[in-house]
Protein backbone atom coordinates (compact mmCIF):
# COMPACT_ATOMS: atom_id res chain seq x y z
CA UNK A 1 0.00 0.00 0.00
CA UNK A 2 1.66 3.91 -0.94
CA UNK A 3 1.79 5.96 2.08
CA UNK A 4 1.95 3.51 4.40
CA UNK A 5 3.86 5.42 6.75
CA UNK A 6 0.83 8.37 6.73
CA UNK A 7 -1.65 5.33 7.06
CA UNK A 8 -0.10 4.25 9.99
CA UNK A 9 0.13 7.45 12.07
CA UNK A 10 -3.85 7.98 10.49
CA UNK A 11 -4.98 4.40 11.87
CA UNK A 12 -2.69 4.65 15.38
CA UNK A 13 -4.33 8.16 16.03
CA UNK A 14 -8.23 6.53 15.41
CA UNK A 15 -6.78 3.21 17.57
CA UNK A 16 -5.42 5.61 20.54
CA UNK A 17 -8.69 7.40 20.43
CA UNK A 18 -10.96 4.29 20.20
CA UNK A 19 -9.07 2.87 23.24
CA UNK A 20 -9.54 6.37 25.05
CA UNK A 21 -11.62 5.33 28.49
CA UNK A 22 -14.18 8.68 27.85
CA UNK A 23 -14.37 10.46 24.47
CA UNK A 24 -14.45 14.00 25.00
CA UNK A 25 -12.89 17.15 23.67
CA UNK A 26 -9.09 16.37 24.57
CA UNK A 27 -9.36 12.81 22.85
CA UNK A 28 -10.64 14.48 19.90
CA UNK A 29 -8.21 17.37 19.69
CA UNK A 30 -5.25 15.06 20.76
CA UNK A 31 -6.76 12.51 17.32
CA UNK A 32 -6.91 15.50 15.42
CA UNK A 33 -3.34 16.91 16.16
CA UNK A 34 -2.03 13.49 14.91
CA UNK A 35 -3.70 13.16 11.99
CA UNK A 36 -2.78 16.97 11.19
CA UNK A 37 0.91 16.16 12.10
CA UNK A 38 1.09 13.17 9.44
CA UNK A 39 -0.64 15.11 6.85
CA UNK A 40 1.84 17.77 7.21
CA UNK A 41 4.74 15.53 7.10
CA UNK A 42 3.35 14.11 4.08
CA UNK A 43 3.76 17.24 2.84
CA UNK A 44 -0.53 18.12 2.03
CA UNK A 45 -1.09 22.12 2.26
CA UNK A 46 -1.68 23.38 5.32
CA UNK A 47 -4.92 24.91 4.70
CA UNK A 48 -6.55 21.92 3.23
CA UNK A 49 -5.31 20.44 6.72
CA UNK A 50 -6.53 23.47 8.57
CA UNK A 51 -10.11 22.98 6.73
CA UNK A 52 -10.39 19.36 7.40
CA UNK A 53 -9.69 19.85 11.28
CA UNK A 54 -12.05 23.28 11.58
CA UNK A 55 -14.84 20.75 9.34
CA UNK A 56 -14.32 17.80 11.68
CA UNK A 57 -14.85 20.00 14.30
CA UNK A 58 -17.95 21.67 13.48
CA UNK A 59 -19.28 18.06 12.35
CA UNK A 60 -18.67 16.28 15.72
CA UNK A 61 -19.96 18.74 18.27
CA UNK A 62 -19.30 15.95 21.66
CA UNK A 63 -21.68 18.71 23.39
CA UNK A 64 -25.00 18.35 21.86
CA UNK A 65 -24.37 14.57 20.90
CA UNK A 66 -26.89 12.38 22.28
CA UNK A 67 -26.14 9.92 24.91
CA UNK A 68 -26.03 6.44 23.42
CA UNK A 69 -24.26 7.63 20.28
CA UNK A 70 -21.09 6.22 19.07
CA UNK A 71 -18.77 9.06 19.42
CA UNK A 72 -16.06 6.62 17.99
CA UNK A 73 -17.71 6.05 14.94
CA UNK A 74 -19.22 9.68 14.34
CA UNK A 75 -15.45 10.69 14.43
CA UNK A 76 -13.82 7.87 12.65
CA UNK A 77 -17.03 9.11 9.54
CA UNK A 78 -15.92 12.18 9.63
CA UNK A 79 -12.71 11.72 9.29
CA UNK A 80 -13.41 9.93 5.90
CA UNK A 81 -15.66 11.88 4.87
CA UNK A 82 -13.59 15.03 5.10
CA UNK A 83 -9.85 13.20 3.73
CA UNK A 84 -12.18 11.67 0.67
CA UNK A 85 -12.84 15.61 0.07
CA UNK A 86 -9.52 16.52 -0.04
CA UNK A 87 -8.81 14.19 -2.61
CA UNK A 88 -11.60 13.90 -4.96
CA UNK A 89 -11.75 16.49 -7.61
CA UNK A 90 -15.64 15.87 -8.27
CA UNK A 91 -15.42 15.03 -11.58
CA UNK A 92 -15.06 11.91 -13.65
CA UNK A 93 -12.59 11.24 -16.48
CA UNK A 94 -13.20 9.60 -19.67
CA UNK A 95 -13.86 5.79 -19.98
CA UNK A 96 -12.00 3.51 -23.16
CA UNK A 97 -15.12 1.28 -24.60
CA UNK A 98 -13.37 -2.66 -24.72
CA UNK A 99 -14.16 -3.22 -28.94
CA UNK A 100 -14.56 0.73 -29.87
CA UNK A 101 -11.59 2.40 -30.57
CA UNK A 102 -10.08 4.92 -28.25
CA UNK A 103 -7.01 7.37 -28.84
CA UNK A 104 -5.53 7.81 -25.36
CA UNK A 105 -2.18 10.94 -25.43
CA UNK A 106 0.32 10.84 -22.70
CA UNK A 107 2.21 14.12 -21.61
CA UNK A 108 4.51 15.02 -18.89
CA UNK A 109 8.06 16.13 -18.02
CA UNK A 110 10.67 14.42 -18.74
CA UNK A 111 11.67 11.96 -16.25
CA UNK A 112 7.88 11.36 -14.38
CA UNK A 113 8.03 7.88 -16.10
CA UNK A 114 5.62 8.42 -18.92
CA UNK A 115 6.93 5.68 -21.02
CA UNK A 116 6.90 3.05 -18.64
CA UNK A 117 3.41 4.61 -17.63
CA UNK A 118 2.22 3.94 -21.08
CA UNK A 119 2.95 0.55 -21.00
CA UNK A 120 1.38 -0.17 -17.33
CA UNK A 121 -1.68 1.47 -18.88
CA UNK A 122 -1.36 -0.83 -21.74
CA UNK A 123 -0.76 -3.93 -19.51
CA UNK A 124 -3.17 -2.94 -16.89
CA UNK A 125 -5.99 -3.19 -19.83
CA UNK A 126 -4.66 -5.50 -21.71
CA UNK A 127 -5.30 -8.28 -19.09
CA UNK A 128 -8.43 -6.84 -18.42
CA UNK A 129 -9.51 -8.58 -22.46
CA UNK A 130 -8.61 -4.76 -24.10
CA UNK A 131 -6.80 -4.58 -27.35
CA UNK A 132 -4.01 -2.10 -26.99
CA UNK A 133 -1.19 -0.95 -29.10
CA UNK A 134 2.02 1.59 -28.24
CA UNK A 135 3.20 4.56 -30.60
CA UNK A 136 6.03 6.14 -29.62
CA UNK A 137 6.28 9.88 -31.06
CA UNK A 138 8.89 10.78 -29.02
CA UNK A 139 11.85 12.21 -30.94
CA UNK A 140 13.27 14.25 -28.35
CA UNK A 141 14.67 11.58 -25.99
CA UNK A 142 17.60 9.51 -27.29
CA UNK A 143 16.66 5.60 -26.35
CA UNK A 144 13.09 6.56 -25.73
CA UNK A 145 11.82 4.11 -28.57
CA UNK A 146 14.39 1.67 -27.34
CA UNK A 147 12.40 1.84 -24.30
CA UNK A 148 9.18 1.54 -25.31
CA UNK A 149 10.42 -1.05 -27.54
CA UNK A 150 11.78 -2.89 -24.94
CA UNK A 151 8.53 -2.66 -22.26
CA UNK A 152 6.05 -3.27 -25.48
CA UNK A 153 7.62 -6.73 -26.21
CA UNK A 154 8.19 -8.06 -22.87
CA UNK A 155 4.44 -7.44 -22.40
CA UNK A 156 3.32 -8.72 -25.81
CA UNK A 157 2.13 -5.33 -26.94
CA UNK A 158 1.66 -4.42 -30.42
CA UNK A 159 4.21 -0.78 -30.83
CA UNK A 160 5.00 1.49 -33.41
CA UNK A 161 8.10 3.91 -34.01
CA UNK A 162 10.89 5.24 -36.31
CA UNK A 163 14.54 5.60 -35.51
CA UNK A 164 15.19 7.36 -38.83
CA UNK A 165 11.84 10.03 -38.63
CA UNK A 166 12.01 13.08 -36.50
CA UNK A 167 8.68 14.45 -36.47
CA UNK A 168 6.41 13.10 -34.13
CA UNK A 169 2.99 14.35 -35.36
CA UNK A 170 4.00 11.97 -38.68
CA UNK A 171 5.00 8.94 -36.46
CA UNK A 172 1.69 9.98 -34.45
CA UNK A 173 -0.35 9.96 -37.43
CA UNK A 174 0.98 6.78 -39.03
CA UNK A 175 0.85 4.76 -35.83
CA UNK A 176 -2.74 5.11 -34.99
CA UNK A 177 -3.92 4.86 -38.52
CA UNK A 178 -2.19 1.59 -38.28
CA UNK A 179 -3.48 -0.01 -35.38
CA UNK A 180 -6.46 1.45 -36.35
CA UNK A 181 -6.76 -0.45 -39.22
CA UNK A 182 -5.54 -3.71 -36.82
CA UNK A 183 -9.01 -3.46 -35.28
CA UNK A 184 -6.64 -2.60 -31.92
CA UNK A 185 -9.18 -0.73 -29.27
CA UNK A 186 -6.93 1.07 -27.24
CA UNK A 187 -4.39 3.14 -29.12
CA UNK A 188 -1.67 4.63 -26.74
CA UNK A 189 0.84 7.86 -27.96
CA UNK A 190 3.58 8.45 -25.94
CA UNK A 191 4.66 11.96 -26.57
CA UNK A 192 8.29 13.92 -26.11
CA UNK A 193 9.08 15.48 -22.27
CA UNK A 194 11.31 18.32 -21.49
CA UNK A 195 13.13 19.21 -18.17
CA UNK A 196 11.18 21.99 -17.77
CA UNK A 197 7.98 23.17 -18.83
CA UNK A 198 8.93 25.26 -22.24
CA UNK A 199 6.95 26.77 -25.30
CA UNK A 200 8.71 24.10 -27.61
CA UNK A 201 7.08 20.83 -25.58
CA UNK A 202 3.31 22.58 -25.23
CA UNK A 203 3.41 23.26 -28.88
CA UNK A 204 4.68 20.18 -29.76
CA UNK A 205 1.89 18.00 -27.65
CA UNK A 206 -0.56 20.60 -29.10
CA UNK A 207 0.33 19.53 -32.67
CA UNK A 208 0.19 15.92 -32.21
CA UNK A 209 -2.97 16.65 -30.21
CA UNK A 210 -4.73 18.20 -33.14
CA UNK A 211 -3.23 15.59 -35.71
CA UNK A 212 -4.45 12.35 -33.60
CA UNK A 213 -7.53 13.63 -32.07
CA UNK A 214 -6.96 11.83 -28.72
CA UNK A 215 -10.30 10.96 -26.76
CA UNK A 216 -8.17 11.30 -23.77
CA UNK A 217 -5.50 13.17 -23.18
CA UNK A 218 -3.24 11.67 -19.45
CA UNK A 219 -0.91 13.82 -17.53
CA UNK A 220 1.84 11.83 -16.04
CA UNK A 221 2.75 13.34 -13.00
CA UNK A 222 6.13 12.88 -10.34
CA UNK A 223 4.52 12.60 -6.97
CA UNK A 224 8.08 13.82 -5.58
CA UNK A 225 7.27 17.08 -6.37
CA UNK A 226 4.56 17.56 -3.44
CA UNK A 227 2.50 20.64 -3.84
CA UNK A 228 4.57 22.10 -6.58
CA UNK A 229 1.62 19.57 -8.48
CA UNK A 230 -0.65 22.12 -8.63
CA UNK A 231 1.09 24.45 -11.01
CA UNK A 232 2.97 21.82 -13.14
CA UNK A 233 -0.93 20.25 -13.10
CA UNK A 234 -2.27 23.98 -14.18
CA UNK A 235 0.08 24.96 -16.85
CA UNK A 236 -0.53 21.36 -18.64
CA UNK A 237 -4.28 21.53 -18.60
CA UNK A 238 -3.92 25.19 -20.19
CA UNK A 239 -2.09 24.30 -22.96
CA UNK A 240 -3.82 20.65 -23.78
CA UNK A 241 -6.87 19.40 -23.03
CA UNK A 242 -5.68 17.07 -19.96
CA UNK A 243 -8.81 14.46 -18.90
CA UNK A 244 -7.10 12.42 -16.50
CA UNK A 245 -3.49 12.11 -14.16
CA UNK A 246 -1.22 9.40 -13.57
CA UNK A 247 0.80 9.71 -9.95
CA UNK A 248 4.17 7.89 -10.53
CA UNK A 249 6.43 7.39 -7.78
CA UNK A 250 3.88 6.82 -5.12
CA UNK A 251 6.48 4.02 -3.45
CA UNK A 252 8.54 5.83 -0.90
CA UNK A 253 7.75 9.39 -1.36
CA UNK A 254 6.76 11.13 1.69
CA UNK A 255 5.49 14.58 -0.49
CA UNK A 256 2.52 11.57 -2.27
CA UNK A 257 -0.02 13.05 -0.33
CA UNK A 258 0.75 16.47 -1.32
CA UNK A 259 1.26 15.77 -4.61
CA UNK A 260 -2.64 14.01 -4.59
CA UNK A 261 -4.22 16.62 -2.39
CA UNK A 262 -2.30 19.19 -5.06
CA UNK A 263 -4.15 17.79 -8.39
CA UNK A 264 -7.52 17.58 -7.05
CA UNK A 265 -6.90 21.10 -6.03
CA UNK A 266 -6.69 21.57 -9.95
CA UNK A 267 -10.13 19.49 -10.13
CA UNK A 268 -8.09 17.09 -12.12
CA UNK A 269 -9.26 13.11 -11.62
CA UNK A 270 -6.55 10.99 -10.59
CA UNK A 271 -7.16 7.73 -12.05
CA UNK A 272 -4.24 5.56 -11.57
CA UNK A 273 -1.00 5.86 -9.29
CA UNK A 274 2.39 4.20 -10.08
CA UNK A 275 3.43 2.14 -6.97
CA UNK A 276 6.69 0.54 -8.45
CA UNK A 277 8.86 -0.10 -11.28
CA UNK A 278 7.28 -3.45 -12.05
CA UNK A 279 4.64 -3.56 -14.74
CA UNK A 280 1.99 -5.01 -11.85
CA UNK A 281 2.53 -2.07 -9.38
CA UNK A 282 -0.17 0.20 -11.15
CA UNK A 283 -3.17 0.34 -9.44
CA UNK A 284 -6.88 1.89 -9.69
CA UNK A 285 -7.14 5.85 -7.83
CA UNK A 286 -10.86 5.07 -6.35
CA UNK A 287 -10.82 8.16 -3.47
CA UNK A 288 -13.37 6.27 -1.12
CA UNK A 289 -11.36 2.85 -1.03
CA UNK A 290 -7.65 4.46 -1.09
CA UNK A 291 -9.02 6.50 2.26
CA UNK A 292 -10.51 3.06 3.44
CA UNK A 293 -7.29 1.36 3.01
CA UNK A 294 -5.57 4.69 4.61
CA UNK A 295 -7.50 4.42 7.63
CA UNK A 296 -6.93 0.57 7.89
CA UNK A 297 -10.78 0.07 7.78
CA UNK A 298 -9.90 -2.59 3.71
CA UNK A 299 -11.40 -2.67 0.61
CA UNK A 300 -13.26 -5.86 0.61
CA UNK A 301 -14.40 -4.80 -2.99
CA UNK A 302 -10.85 -4.35 -5.02
CA UNK A 303 -9.73 -7.86 -3.10
CA UNK A 304 -12.87 -10.01 -3.76
CA UNK A 305 -12.39 -8.39 -7.68
CA UNK A 306 -8.79 -9.33 -7.39
CA UNK A 307 -9.62 -13.21 -6.07
CA UNK A 308 -12.76 -13.23 -8.68
CA UNK A 309 -10.10 -12.25 -11.90
CA UNK A 310 -7.37 -15.16 -10.45
CA UNK A 311 -8.96 -17.67 -8.45
CA UNK A 312 -11.24 -19.87 -10.08
CA UNK A 313 -15.12 -20.41 -8.56
CA UNK A 314 -14.47 -24.05 -8.14
CA UNK A 315 -11.40 -23.50 -5.81
CA UNK A 316 -12.69 -20.68 -3.77
CA UNK A 317 -13.85 -22.16 -0.94
CA UNK A 318 -11.01 -24.38 -0.71
CA UNK A 319 -8.87 -21.62 -0.27
CA UNK A 320 -11.07 -20.15 2.41
CA UNK A 321 -11.10 -23.05 4.34
CA UNK A 322 -7.15 -22.85 4.85
CA UNK A 323 -7.50 -19.06 4.87
CA UNK A 324 -10.24 -20.09 8.03
CA UNK A 325 -7.84 -22.53 9.93
CA UNK A 326 -4.56 -20.28 9.87
CA UNK A 327 -2.29 -23.12 8.80
CA UNK A 328 0.04 -21.98 6.06
CA UNK A 329 2.78 -24.88 5.07
CA UNK A 330 4.99 -24.81 2.27
CA UNK A 331 2.67 -27.09 -0.18
CA UNK A 332 0.24 -25.10 0.22
CA UNK A 333 2.25 -21.71 -0.87
CA UNK A 334 3.56 -23.72 -3.68
CA UNK A 335 -0.16 -24.37 -5.03
CA UNK A 336 -1.50 -20.84 -4.36
CA UNK A 337 1.44 -18.72 -5.24
CA UNK A 338 0.50 -18.44 -9.20
CA UNK A 339 -2.74 -17.19 -8.30
CA UNK A 340 -1.58 -14.97 -5.58
CA UNK A 341 1.17 -13.22 -7.87
CA UNK A 342 -1.66 -12.80 -10.89
CA UNK A 343 -3.15 -10.51 -7.95
CA UNK A 344 -0.55 -8.10 -7.74
CA UNK A 345 2.20 -7.06 -5.33
CA UNK A 346 1.69 -8.48 -2.09
CA UNK A 347 1.61 -5.90 0.21
CA UNK A 348 -0.94 -3.87 -2.51
CA UNK A 349 -3.16 -6.79 -1.92
CA UNK A 350 -3.20 -7.43 1.40
CA UNK A 351 -3.82 -3.49 2.47
CA UNK A 352 -7.65 -4.65 1.27
CA UNK A 353 -8.34 -6.38 3.95
CA UNK A 354 -9.71 -4.51 7.04
CA UNK A 355 -7.27 -4.37 9.83
CA UNK A 356 -3.95 -5.07 7.57
CA UNK A 357 -1.13 -2.75 8.04
CA UNK A 358 1.37 -1.86 5.49
CA UNK A 359 4.02 -2.17 8.50
CA UNK A 360 3.57 -5.81 9.01
CA UNK A 361 5.22 -6.03 5.70
CA UNK A 362 8.86 -6.40 6.94
CA UNK A 363 11.55 -6.04 4.01
CA UNK A 364 15.42 -6.82 4.43
CA UNK A 365 16.96 -9.83 5.60
CA UNK A 366 15.06 -13.09 7.34
CA UNK A 367 13.47 -12.25 10.49
CA UNK A 368 15.75 -13.90 13.31
CA UNK A 369 13.44 -14.18 15.69
CA UNK A 370 11.29 -16.63 13.27
CA UNK A 371 11.99 -20.37 13.89
CA UNK A 372 14.19 -21.80 11.21
CA UNK A 373 12.15 -23.46 8.57
CA UNK A 374 15.33 -25.45 7.59
CA UNK A 375 18.89 -25.48 8.10
CA UNK A 376 22.21 -24.79 5.88
CA UNK A 377 22.87 -27.80 4.35
CA UNK A 378 19.08 -28.66 3.71
CA UNK A 379 19.05 -24.73 1.78
CA UNK A 380 22.14 -25.87 -0.50
CA UNK A 381 21.07 -29.29 -1.42
CA UNK A 382 17.98 -27.75 -2.59
CA UNK A 383 19.53 -25.23 -4.32
CA UNK A 384 21.76 -27.24 -6.19
CA UNK A 385 18.82 -29.97 -6.87
CA UNK A 386 16.84 -26.76 -8.30
CA UNK A 387 19.67 -25.50 -10.30
CA UNK A 388 19.14 -22.03 -8.05
CA UNK A 389 21.34 -20.07 -5.97
CA UNK A 390 21.26 -20.20 -2.56
CA UNK A 391 20.14 -16.88 -2.14
CA UNK A 392 16.69 -17.84 -4.23
CA UNK A 393 15.81 -19.94 -2.11
CA UNK A 394 16.76 -17.51 1.01
CA UNK A 395 14.28 -15.02 -0.93
CA UNK A 396 11.48 -17.89 -1.20
CA UNK A 397 11.35 -18.57 2.15
CA UNK A 398 11.38 -15.29 3.35
CA UNK A 399 8.34 -14.38 1.26
CA UNK A 400 6.90 -17.84 2.86
CA UNK A 401 7.34 -16.12 6.29
CA UNK A 402 5.68 -12.82 4.90
CA UNK A 403 3.16 -14.71 3.82
CA UNK A 404 2.14 -17.37 6.76
CA UNK A 405 2.39 -14.01 8.68
CA UNK A 406 -0.48 -12.45 6.15
CA UNK A 407 -2.72 -15.62 6.50
CA UNK A 408 -2.07 -15.97 10.33
CA UNK A 409 -4.18 -12.90 10.44
CA UNK A 410 -7.03 -14.80 8.33
CA UNK A 411 -7.35 -17.56 11.30
CA UNK A 412 -10.89 -17.89 12.86
CA UNK A 413 -12.71 -17.24 9.59
CA UNK A 414 -15.76 -18.73 9.77
CA UNK A 415 -16.85 -20.28 6.30
CA UNK A 416 -20.17 -21.20 5.79
CA UNK A 417 -21.29 -24.70 5.28
CA UNK A 418 -22.37 -26.20 1.84
CA UNK A 419 -26.40 -25.16 1.55
CA UNK A 420 -25.75 -22.37 3.53
CA UNK A 421 -23.94 -19.83 0.99
CA UNK A 422 -27.14 -19.21 -0.87
CA UNK A 423 -29.52 -18.23 2.06
CA UNK A 424 -26.45 -16.07 3.56
CA UNK A 425 -26.34 -14.15 0.17
CA UNK A 426 -29.99 -13.44 0.92
CA UNK A 427 -29.85 -12.29 3.71
CA UNK A 428 -26.59 -11.03 4.51
CA UNK A 429 -25.94 -8.22 7.12
CA UNK A 430 -23.82 -6.82 9.64
CA UNK A 431 -25.15 -9.34 12.25
CA UNK A 432 -24.62 -12.07 10.14
CA UNK A 433 -20.95 -10.54 9.44
CA UNK A 434 -19.70 -9.85 12.71
CA UNK A 435 -19.93 -13.82 13.31
CA UNK A 436 -18.30 -14.89 10.01
CA UNK A 437 -14.98 -12.28 10.89
CA UNK A 438 -12.23 -12.64 13.38
CA UNK A 439 -12.79 -10.88 16.63
CA UNK A 440 -9.86 -8.99 16.21
CA UNK A 441 -10.70 -7.76 12.46
CA UNK A 442 -13.94 -7.17 13.60
CA UNK A 443 -12.32 -4.83 16.66
CA UNK A 444 -10.08 -2.84 13.58
CA UNK A 445 -12.64 -2.17 11.99
CA UNK A 446 -14.70 -0.40 14.59
CA UNK A 447 -16.89 -3.04 15.88
CA UNK A 448 -20.59 -3.67 14.45
CA UNK A 449 -21.09 0.11 13.73
CA UNK A 450 -17.72 0.37 11.87
CA UNK A 451 -18.66 -3.07 9.55
CA UNK A 452 -22.18 -1.32 9.46
CA UNK A 453 -20.52 1.31 7.99
CA UNK A 454 -18.47 -0.63 5.82
CA UNK A 455 -20.83 -2.55 4.23
CA UNK A 456 -22.91 0.64 3.28
CA UNK A 457 -19.98 1.67 1.60
CA UNK A 458 -20.03 -0.96 -0.65
CA UNK A 459 -23.49 -1.00 -1.71
CA UNK A 460 -24.69 -4.39 -1.11
CA UNK A 461 -23.78 -8.22 0.23
CA UNK A 462 -23.44 -9.43 -2.86
CA UNK A 463 -19.75 -9.33 -3.83
CA UNK A 464 -19.13 -10.01 -0.01
CA UNK A 465 -20.36 -13.13 -0.69
CA UNK A 466 -19.03 -13.79 -3.91
CA UNK A 467 -15.80 -13.98 -2.42
CA UNK A 468 -17.70 -17.16 -0.13
CA UNK A 469 -18.74 -18.81 -3.72
CA UNK A 470 -22.64 -17.59 -3.10
CA UNK A 471 -24.34 -14.97 -4.06
CA UNK A 472 -25.68 -14.51 -8.08
CA UNK A 473 -23.94 -16.40 -10.68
Amino acid sequence: MVLAQLGGSISRALQQMSNATIIDEKALNDCLNEITRALLQADVQFKLVRDMQNNIKKIVNLDDLAAGHNKRRIIQQAIFNELCKMLDPGKPSFTPKKGKTSVVMFVGLQGSGKTTTCTKYAYYHQKKGWKPALVCADTFRAGAFDQLKQNATKAKIPFYGSYMESDPVKIAVEGVERFKQENCDLIIVDTSGRHKQEVALFEEMRQVSEATKPDLVLFVMDSSIGQAAFDQAQAFKQSVAVGAVIVTKMDGHAKGGGALSAVAATKSPVIFIGTGEHMDEFEVFDVKPFVSRLLGMGDWSGFMDKIHEVVPMDQQPELLQKLSEGNFTLRIMYEQFQNILKMGPIGQVFSMLPGFSQELMPKGQLDSTNPKLMNDSRIMRIARGSGRQVRDVMEMLEEYKRLAKIWSKMKGLKIPKKGEMSALSRNMNAQHMSKVLPPQMLKQIGGMGGLQNLMKQMGSSKDMMGMFGGGDK
